[in-house]
């Protein structure tokens, strides 16, 4: 039997703001309801979700944890009732619905994930937001497939990293967008066949010059606005927009629907959080079966950037603002 702490420390937030409003102070423990675990968390990941709830522009889902965090790796301590999948002492990565940034949180089991053979806690913590993101934007709605064309932006974040990856592990041509000269050279590290510097080039013109004014047939976007109609004009016929976040602004102002009609485009996207435990647990599933065992293989994995001490989360929430990363910031406790 595993021994639980009867406190744990976290990260709290003393009102919406910048990273100084975060505080680590210490509280209970968490109990896992019926079909949760209760992790003791080794690592968990960083990502700009948690910064969007710390400035008070995305908070959580009824129900969720009001403590940041949306992915750990560690083992398993506790099981809620009904679990059969999970054992006390497995060593899981998990998508949580929030509490990670925390000694102990508590997750769904069907959004838990084995640690893929070789990777350590760090490792293992970066996954998750990423993998689910990547995996039921670009392939499930955007139905990427082996022979096509995909272009995403930031290729040197988390989510990009991911895509840049994926694509190639399944058979597409990716091409990426990053803000200098460094990032463009991990990008094609990384296996991008090619990589678009936008602060020196227009990335639509990059793109119908690479694909000889075809187009590509998915585009990854978290940029929004800004992007709206270059992505239009980059995408090919039958493409489809897939958005995941709006960096740059969610309204389009003046926006010709017109390529749309004429080039039969999808405009989709999604958010994960709010999803349902079984929309998560079906996208997990589809993980296991497909993308784990590249992780096994030693095909895909994520880059580490940085990693810090939960003590030291403040600076982990400025390196992510500044953009300077490549790959994942990560906490380690």
């Amino acid at each position: 039997m595993t021994a639980i702490a009867s406190s744990m420390q976290y990260v709290a937030l003393e009102g919406a703001g910048g990273p100084e409003v975060m505080q680590l102070v210490t509280g209970p423990v968490p109990a896992p309801a019926a079909g949760e675990v209760l992790i003791r968390v080794r690592a968990a990941g960083v990502n700009r979700p948690d910064v969007a709830q710390r400035q008070g522009r995305y908070p959580p889902p009824p129900g969720a944890s009001p403590i940041l965090g949306l992915e750990v790796a560690g083992e398993v301590v506790a099981l809620g009732s009904g679990i059969a999948t999970l054992r006390v002492g497995e060593r899981v990565c998990a998508l949580a619905n929030g509490g990670g940034y925390a000694e102990y949180c508590v997750a769904p089991a069907g959004q838990c994930l084995p640690w893929p053979r070789g990777f350590d806690a760090v490792h293992a913590a970066a996954l998750p937001e990423t993998y689910f993101t990547v995996w039921s934007n670009l392939f499930q709605r955007g139905g990427l497939a082996a022979g096509q064309a995909a272009l995403v932006h930031g290729g040197t974040s988390g989510i990009g990293v991911t895509a840049i990856q994926l694509a190639k592990a399944f058979g597409a041509t990716i091409y990426a967008t990053a803000g200098s000269e460094e990032k463009c050279a991990a990008c094609l590290r990384l296996g991008a066949d090619a990589a678009i510097d936008y602060r020196r080039e227009d990335f639509a013109a990059a793109v119908a010059r690479l694909t000889a004014g075809r187009g590509v047939d998915v585009i990854l976007d978290m940029v929004g606005a800004a992007y709206a109609a270059r992505n239009i004009a980059s995408l090919a016929r039958d493409g489809r927009l897939v958005m995941i976040a709006f960096l740059q602004g969610s309204r389009v102002e003046q926006f010709d629907l017109a390529p749309i009609m004429m080039k039969r485009l999808t405009v989709t996207g999604s958010t994960l959080r709010p999803r349902t435990t079984a929309e998560k647990g079906a996208i997990a599933d589809e993980l296991r079966r497909h993308v784990w065992p590249l992780l096994d293989a030693g095909r895909c994995g994520p880059v580490i950037h940085a990693v810090y001490p939960l003590a030291e989360v403040r600076a982990a929430h400025v390196l992510m603002e500044s953009s300077a990363h490549i790959g994942k910031i990560v906490l380690q406790l």
